[in-house]
């Protein structure tokens, strides 16, 4: 069935899922396409949506939700580029691939366990990422200083400013994807665009990853059984 918006899009690979998101019927649905930012990887159908709201950089393209806890053993966190050393001064250091998820000019959030609310740090703008240096990550260096503690012990990870939510982690959720797609990894990323489920939607909420009270809050959805109803 093809979904109200959808743009056509191929996927190479094997199927990522044969779970059902809709309960309700899809065309009943108000849905908007969105251009997803690249450097992702596959990113499937149900997973809550942020948009990007830095003053540059990927500003206005959409990202996977980053939930209020950061957690690096918890694959559907997307959003999140889990740091290799811990913190301090004014860069960081993620794995190579996770360095295309940012653009110099995008402004960035880092949090972790101990500090994943009103502790939370806006790092300012991304002034250069530097990927010849070394071969296994990349060095992501931004305008403002890091003061807290934040570790890879404290699963600490850095994230697009994509909220103005300071106790959420800077991440406030837009919508649900409707269909999955593939943004990319490393170099080569091209990003996406799919659809996106704005309200008027009842879904399996099983099937959306990711999401957690705080986003649930954002876009006025509530748990029916095993239902999300996204009004």
């Amino acid at each position: 069935m093809t979904i109200h918006g959808e743009t056509p899009y191929l996927v190479r690979g094997d199927e990522q899922s044969y779970k059902r998101l809709f309960y309700s019927r899809p065309e009943q649905a108000l849905m908007r396409d969105v251009t997803l930012s690249a450097g992702y990887g596959v990113i499937k159908a149900g997973t809550p949506l942020a948009q990007n709201v830095s003053a540059a950089g990927n500003k206005y393209e959409y990202v996977p939700y980053c939930p209020t806890t950061p957690a690096s053993g918890d694959t559907t966190q997307k959003g999140n580029a889990f740091l290799v050393q811990d913190a301090s001064g004014t860069s960081v250091y993620v794995t190579m691939n996770d360095s295309y998820k940012f653009e110099v000019g995008d402004d960035l959030i880092i949090y972790s366990t101990a500090n994943k609310t009103t502790s939370v740090e806006n790092l300012g703008a991304i002034t250069a990422i530097d990927r010849t240096t070394y071969q296994h990550m990349a060095v992501i260096t931004f305008t403002a200083t890091v003061s807290g503690s934040f570790t890879t012990a404290q699963s600490a990870a850095i994230h697009v400013e994509c909220g103005a939510d300071n106790t959420n982690g800077y991440s406030d959720c837009a919508g649900i994807l409707a269909s999955t797609v593939d943004t990319g990894t490393g170099e080569n990323a091209k990003g996406a665009v799919a659809p996106m489920i704005l309200s008027s939607a009842i879904l399996y909420e099983g099937c959306c990853e990711g999401l957690d009270a705080a986003a649930k809050t954002d876009i006025s959805a509530s748990s029916n059984g095993n239902l999300l109803v996204i009004k």
